[in-house]
């Protein structure tokens, strides 16, 4: 969900850019009397450009777990009779009434908005000196400086591994633990000193403490649990022909995304090493192959570079 920032010396509120705009709003091919979900609201770049196909008979849903995202879907949709807004994680969708009736199309844009990241009190990036929270929902959970306080090296190492690719895993979780008791971790600075003390800046033009910041962020959301009874909840309330346009920022999302459209579509899955299996009836078809954003959108949006865009159709 990562988006660009114009800055400014006035009051006037900050302008964000949506990632991948046409192309994802396009995957879905809006139907002027349709319904479709924007299960990650941001700061509704997606939903409005969807909203400006829709009629009279349109309908748009809107989900974000963060508190500040729904404010701002209030704010700007709430007197709209063909919006609906609920404050509620995506993987959630098919619990919310609205969707029962089917959708024609989702719209997914996943991982942590630029509103999230340029926020400093949010505690998502290194870049400034925070309480190191990265809760997307503050209303619930662990935040990173509990999950830290409380883990053991182990379990702080196989995060940071797993979910961030942090080759020195093992070392960071080992200075986390032996430094913690003196002095507990509760500052995103005082965390990303010690990353840099122990790994040193070998990857040029990259914070040593990118992939570690990346991995407890997706550890204390549960992003990829949330990502996958996301998708599974999407297959079941999309109607035959609907789309579903998803757009990831990591490889661990995408990678998600890819094996979720594959192995609803129908493909004979098997091994060189063994007979094939038998796949089960198909309910997806992709839509084109992964697009990514044009040179022109991350000259002008840096946070664009790692974005992938896939889309897929419900079949009958």
């Amino acid at each position: 969900m990562a988006q660009s920032r114009n800055t400014n010396s006035g009051s006037a509120p900050l302008q964000h850019i949506p990632v991948m705009l046409g192309e994802a709003v396009e995957g879905l091919a809006v139907k002027a009397g349709g319904r479709y979900l924007d299960g990650t609201f941001g700061r509704g770049g997606h939903a409005r450009a969807v909203l400006s196909r829709l009629g009279p008979d349109g309908r748009l849903l809107l989900m974000d777990r963060d508190p500040q995202a729904i404010a701002a879907a209030k704010a700007a949709f709430a007197d709209d009779p063909r919006v609906s807004i609920r404050h509620a994680n995506f993987s959630s969708l098919a619990e919310w009434d609205e969707t029962a009736a089917g959708l024609d199309g989702i719209l997914l844009d996943l991982g942590v908005s630029s509103p999230q990241l340029d926020e400093a009190a949010r505690g998502f990036s290194f870049m400034a000196d925070a309480p190191l929270d990265m809760r997307m929902d503050t209303t619930q959970g662990e935040s990173a400086a509990e999950f830290l306080a409380r883990a053991d090296e182990r379990e702080i190492a196989d995060v940071l591994w797993q979910f961030g690719e942090e080759r020195h895993a093992r070392r960071i979780a080992r200075a986390i633990v032996a430094d913690r008791d003196a002095t507990p971790f509760t500052r995103t600075g005082q965390l990303a000193a010690l990353i840099e003390r122990v790994v040193g800046r070998r990857e040029p033009g990259k914070h040593p403490a990118t992939r570690s910041f990346q991995a407890l962020r997706i550890r204390v959301n549960g992003e990829l649990e949330s990502l996958q009874r996301g998708l599974d909840a999407a297959l079941e309330r999309l109607k035959v022909g609907g789309r579903l346009s998803i757009i990831s920022f990591h490889s661990l999302e995408d990678r998600a995304v890819k094996l979720f459209i594959r192995d609803h579509s129908g493909r004979t899955q098997g091994s060189r090493r063994g007979p094939p299996v038998a796949a089960a009836p198909a309910r997806l078809a992709p839509v084109g192959k992964a697009q990514f954003p044009s040179d022109a959108e991350q000259s002008a949006n840096p946070r664009s570079r790692s974005a992938v865009l896939r889309v897929a159709e419900k079949l009958a």
